[in-house]
């Protein structure tokens, strides 16, 4: 799933629109048939996988949480009015080797925009503005040498574990994830 900001949206790339983004994803995170399993906040779109039961639960699920959203982001923006483009875009994934490619995406989706542009991270570097550091299909152990990388750990983990097959086995067959592994 991507949810695009309108264009008059500041960045919510900061640690208040964070932790309001991963309050919203906790309280809807863990329902029976709409659940977040992992996301990722880069400054203009939200990345976010999901397990739906079907394509209402879906669509109910995605509604609450796009309302929860702009209400609070809104409010901490001290704007009114659209805060996402359009409707959400949704990619149903079907295999071991696409799911686990949607995870290396949106789990280094900023990663890859800094090399875009050129920039290189440290190979252990992983996103701290995404589920990366509750995620558990790493390659290497994740270090938190930094207090602030200690301090987002001190929030419950906001997503839901994965219940299907294709995020909690199918997956793996492909090999985990190592940190600094973008498409090529």
């Amino acid at each position: 799933m991507t949810l695009r900001l309108v264009s008059d949206v500041p960045s919510l790339r900061g640690y208040e629109p964070l932790r309001i983004i991963q309050r919203a994803i906790e309280r809807r995170a863990n329902r029976l048939d709409f659940r977040v399993v992992e996301f990722a906040v880069i400054g203009n779109h939200i990345h976010l996988i999901v397990e739906a039961a079907d394509a209402e639960a879906l669509a109910r699920g995605m509604q609450g949480l796009e309302v929860s959203l702009a209400r609070r982001l809104n409010r901490l923006f001290a704007r009114r009015g659209t805060f996402f483009e359009d409707r959400y875009h949704a990619r149903v994934l079907r295999t071991p080797r696409e799911t686990r490619n949607a995870l290396r995406y949106v789990l280094s989706n900023y990663r890859q925009h800094e090399a875009e542009r050129g920039e290189r991270l440290a190979r252990d570097w992983i996103d701290p503005f995404s589920s990366a550091y509750w995620f558990d299909g790493w390659r290497d152990a994740v270090r938190l040498t930094e207090p602030r990388q200690r301090a987002l750990l001190d929030v419950p983990r906001p997503t839901a574990p994965a219940t299907v097959w294709l995020l909690t086995t199918g997956w793996r067959r492909w090999g985990p994830l190592a940190f600094d592994e973008v498409r090529r």
